[in-house]
């Protein structure tokens, strides 16, 4: 291509993002006028259900070259940045910087929001029912290890609602400054990525070295970049933030290691019609109460997608997720005739069926 084509086509970007850039603004205008009647009804200003609806849109009218993870990528930022500008927003989430609780706040909140590094599931109830963040970012599950019992049980005390799940492929790296594997005389990481890679820690020979448990894989790449022949099991993102070297990528056992996140707050959503529902349960002690309840599920037509028996202050509570809102008239009359025995949790856009 001669330069005088070049030159065109740069003329063409530049001239397309300048009415970008006029757009948006046009669009935050709006969004602020949007703000204003919120502020004066008391609505909240993230609301999941219509954002979805929103890219839902947009997907079914598209025909470029943009795909829908690209078109939710695009416009998720805008969203975040609509919000910002509106009322800027801290967001706690459990772990360090780099954690993929982090990365999946960052996923639904953007780059300009405010983040809160949290040491427990607990802290990150406490400062969001105490109003000193506006959402908390919290896992809810791993597809190899289970559900986490410390987010069943802040869920089962406070009265906060699930606003939103995110869902994450879950990626682990070997990180080092060690040139080659048998330099590595120890590695450091959390227990759990120590157990979804053990496959091939056997197959290098590295389940022989020492393993040393941390409270995070972020610092588990700090502490390898300090220490000789050392090496972390972390994410991409903290090995970057380190500048620790990547030894290999995906080490992890399972190609389809996933986590569910959920995110919390003190409001609940509307309807989007495509919602999934959490409840805890806890039945009368009388003879087939799990049955009835379960079968009344069936009769009003619900899709149960998950349900986990868990103990809490040593009481048998039931975590189940279902298809559906609160809304929902079939779902009001379960609601109703359980009332005794179910905490409603929150009813949310649906990402998964489950994973």
């Amino acid at each position: 291509m001669s330069e005088k084509g070049l030159k065109e086509l740069r003329d063409k970007l530049d001239s397309i993002d300048n009415e970008l850039l006029k757009l948006i603004n046009e669009r935050m205008e709006i969004v602020h006028q949007v703000g204003v009647l919120k502020a004066n009804s008391g609505g909240a200003i993230y609301r999941p259900e219509r954002e979805k609806a929103i890219i839902d849109r947009l997907d079914t009218l598209n025909n470029g070259k943009l795909n829908r993870k690209a078109i939710e990528a695009l416009f998720l930022e805008i969203f975040a940045i609509s919000r910002n500008i509106e009322l800027p927003e801290n967001i706690a989430f459990l772990g360090p910087e780099g954690s993929f609780t982090h990365q999946a706040a960052e996923t639904r909140f953007g780059a300009m929001s405010s983040y809160i590094s949290i040491g427990s599931i607990k802290g990150v109830f406490r400062e969001v029912s105490t109003k000193k963040a506006r959402f908390g970012v919290i896992p809810i599950e791993n597809s190899s290890n289970g559900i986490v019992s410390d987010t069943i049980n802040c869920l089962s005390t406070y009265n906060l609602k699930i606003i939103a799940e995110v869902v994450l492929d879950i990626h682990h790296t070997l990180a080092t400054t060690c040139d080659k594997v048998t330099d590595i005389k120890r590695i450091y990481s959390k227990d759990i990525a120590f157990e979804q890679c053990h496959s091939f820690l056997e197959n290098f020979g590295l389940d022989e070295v020492e393993h040393i448990p941390v409270e995070s894989t972020t610092k588990a790449a700090k502490l390898a970049l300090n220490e000789p022949n050392s090496a972390a099991i972390c994410s991409h993102v903290g090995a970057k933030i380190y500048n620790l070297p990547i030894l290999f990528e995906n080490i992890e056992d399972k190609d389809n290691n996933k986590t569910r996140f959920f995110i919390v707050s003190d409001f609940e959503n509307a309807q989007s019609g495509n919602d999934k529902t959490s409840i805890l349960v806890k039945f009368p002690n009388t003879p087939g109460a799990l049955v009835d309840f379960l079968l009344d599920f069936k009769n009003e037509g619900i899709d149960l997608t998950k349900i986990k028996s868990h103990i809490v202050e040593g009481v048998s509570i039931f975590f189940i997720d279902f298809n559906g809102h609160k809304d929902d008239e079939n779902i009001k009359r379960i609601f109703n005739k359980h009332k005794d025995s179910i905490k409603f949790l929150g009813s949310y856009v649906k990402e998964v069926d489950d994973i």
